[in-house]
């Protein structure tokens, strides 16, 4: 029953509701207000599918597009599938399973490469049925493939592991395609990250303000402006927002104070050159910087002789 109410909710775009009618209570009973302090930070959400390797992805995303076309477009299919797919795709595509050995398995790699491209180039084809195209599990089909293959001399082939795409931007299963890998500090998973925001004044309860669900590689500095802005439009905006160094970023730590009044608490990323690492040589904190007069100068006196804002 969760579920399904879940799904309304996403269908009908009603995700914010709940949340945005508690919030309206909580300024009726004066226990939330603009102003004050308020926290973000983030976690992970793991998503519910099991952990593939490269050969149990290509093989499960298709089978799982050969198990939705055999329930939208039974007709169309049965033709299409040989006697050798239905031993290859019929059952779930596990590492117990799959052929030993490096060669055995790049060959086995190939041929289910070429099964899906096989299936892809039929569809295409199809004049009558081109809503088939538009299945989500035919364009997940078609997106993991252009990630895991490459045609070399008219011969579909694996990628090698320097030519896939970053991990960040690879789909780790077809059964949730917007599911991806994720890493913060010690922690990695494979899903989502949510940011939280709730106020923190000693005066007060603390309450929930904002809640944003990302994609899990998406770095925490990028939900700064949307976070303030959403708090914005409830006319909920804190006077001091507190974040941790991923939130952080010098261009945005100015412009809330000037465009918004919100002072951002949090520590700066440290001088990353390798002179403040092997603290040898001269790194930022040894030069003078004069803003006003857009002039840097060095330890040993020297003025710059040009100014370049980025």
């Amino acid at each position: 029953m969760l579920s399904e109410f879940r799904s309304r909710l996403l269908t009908g775009q009603a995700e914010q509701r709940l949340l945005t009618t508690l919030l309206e209570q909580c300024k009726q009973q004066g226990w939330l207000k603009a102003g004050g302090k308020q926290r973000t930070d983030s976690t992970h959400v793991l998503t519910a599918v099991r952990a593939l390797n490269r050969l149990e992805l290509v093989g499960e995303t298709l089978r799982h597009a050969l198990n939705v076309l055999a329930e939208v477009a039974p007709d169309w299919l049965r033709p299409q599938v040989t006697p050798e797919w239905f031993e290859r795709y019929s059952r779930r595509i596990e590492e117990y399973r799959l052929p030993k050995g490096q060669e055995a398995r790049q060959q086995y790699a190939e041929l289910i490469g070429a099964d899906g491209a096989q299936l892809l180039t039929r569809i295409d084809q199809e004049t009558g049925l081109t809503w088939l195209r538009e299945l989500p599990a035919l364009v997940t089909l078609r997106q993991v493939w252009e990630h895991q293959y490459v045609m070399r001399e008219d011969r579909l082939c694996s990628r090698k592991a320097e030519e896939l795409p970053p991990t960040g931007e690879r789909m780790d299963s077809p059964y949730d395609p917007d599911a991806r890998s994720g890493n913060k500090r010690s922690a990695t998973w494979t899903g989502y990250k949510v940011h939280l925001t709730e106020t923190c004044d000693d005066d007060t309860p603390h309450l929930i303000t904002h809640v944003e669900t990302t994609e899990a590689m998406i770095p925490d500095v990028q939900m700064t402006e949307p976070i303030q802005l959403a708090l914005a439009g409830q006319d909920l905006l804190p006077t001091e927002h507190i974040v941790d160094a991923g939130y952080t970023d010098a261009d945005w730590v100015v412009r809330s104070q000037v465009d918004m009044g919100i002072e951002v608490v949090g520590p700066v990323r440290p001088d990353s050159s390798w002179q403040a690492r092997a603290q040898t040589g001269y790194d930022v904190s040894h030069f003078q910087i004069d803003w006003q007069a857009h002039q840097a100068v060095c330890p040993q006196g020297h003025v710059s002789s040009s100014w370049t804002p980025l």
